[in-house]
């Protein structure tokens, strides 16, 4: 019955994750009403739920657009599914915003697969993620996945090789321009978040750890269904699948090493993980073993954002 509702992209679909979001936000920012007090709060935090409404729409584009899925409204739903995972999250600005702009190179990257405007693509998602890098510095290892996509596609031209690097001149000049004007060290902000932090002790209680191992596990889940599946996939997509696996696993490293470690990192994972996820739900197979995978993870979702709470 659950797969039902989502097995045809609808407008009732579309609502239906903007309102059950839009519920489990404020859900999260009722536990402190100090945001209420002024109306900059109040702005902010609407911004902030428009963003990530914003995050869920272009993942679903992405992942529709590009034949990553089929016509159907899984996608949306997933992404929620794992957004509950993580609820501190909904109050992280920085991480928020930077994940914001990592979807839309993402966005870019894949869709070079139709080898129109190939130049334009390839700095446009460079200039977005050097710009996803002011927000969190670890998010430039995104640019591995500019490269990554010039070799599978348009590898022989060597100009497509050298727009990164002006896409990261043109972010680097206003950037300073903006730090001298606001009076703001740049040099200092970079030197401060360009370190390394391996260690995976940061949990506060023992529901985030929880939360942590269950995203993980159903995390290895789908990665390793999408493995399986890869070499069923349509030759023409194949190229585009890989990049969904390399920004999953880019989003891994960026966890891994960034220092001032939580949760809320995994946010870069989230994208690739529902667009896997759909993959795996849309694969012909028996209905109650969708719904199972599907009730499972809904379950799962719910205790962990309710266990945080």
């Amino acid at each position: 019955m659950i797969t039902s509702v989502f097995k045809k992209s609808t407008p009732i679909n579309l609502i239906l994750v903007v309102i059950l979001m839009l519920v489990f936000f404020f859900i999260y920012q009722f536990q402190d009403l100090s945001w209420t007090k002024s109306v900059v709060s109040i702005l902010k935090t609407f911004g902030l739920f428009l963003v990530l409404l914003a995050s869920v729409f272009i993942t679903n584009f992405i992942a529709k657009r590009n034949g990553l899925s089929k016509d159907s409204g899984y996608t949306l739903f997933f992404y929620f599914l794992f957004l509950l995972f993580f609820p501190s999250v909904w109050n992280n600005t920085n991480l928020i915003a930077s994940n914001f702009f990592i979807l839309l190179a993402l966005r870019r990257l894949i869709s070079l697969q139709s080898l129109k405007a190939t130049k334009e693509k390839i700095f446009d998602a460079s200039l977005w993620i050097f710009v996803a890098s002011l927000f969190h510095f670890w998010s430039i290892l995104y640019i591995i996945l500019v490269f990554i996509s010039v070799i599978f596609h348009v590898a022989r031209d060597y100009r497509n090789w050298v727009l990164p690097f002006i896409a990261f001149f043109a972010v680097g000049i206003i950037s300073v321009g903006i730090s001298l004007l606001c009076n703001k060290d740049l040099l200092g902000y970079i030197s401060q978040n360009a370190v390394f932090n391996f260690n995976i002790d940061y949990f506060t209680n023992n529901y985030q750890n929880i939360a942590f191992s269950i995203y993980i596990t159903v995390a290895l889940f789908f990665v390793v269904s999408m493995f399986a599946s890869l070499s069923s996939k349509p030759l023409l997509l194949n190229s585009s699948f890989k990049k969904i696996i390399m920004a999953f696993f880019i989003g891994l490293l960026i966890f891994v090493i960034s220092s001032n470690k939580s949760n809320d990192m995994l946010i870069y994972t989230i994208a690739p993980l529902s667009i896997m996820a759909t993959s795996h739900i849309e694969v012909k197979q028996l209905q109650l073993k969708q719904e199972l995978v599907l009730g499972v993870l809904i379950l799962c979702s719910l205790f962990a954002f309710f266990s945080q709470l």
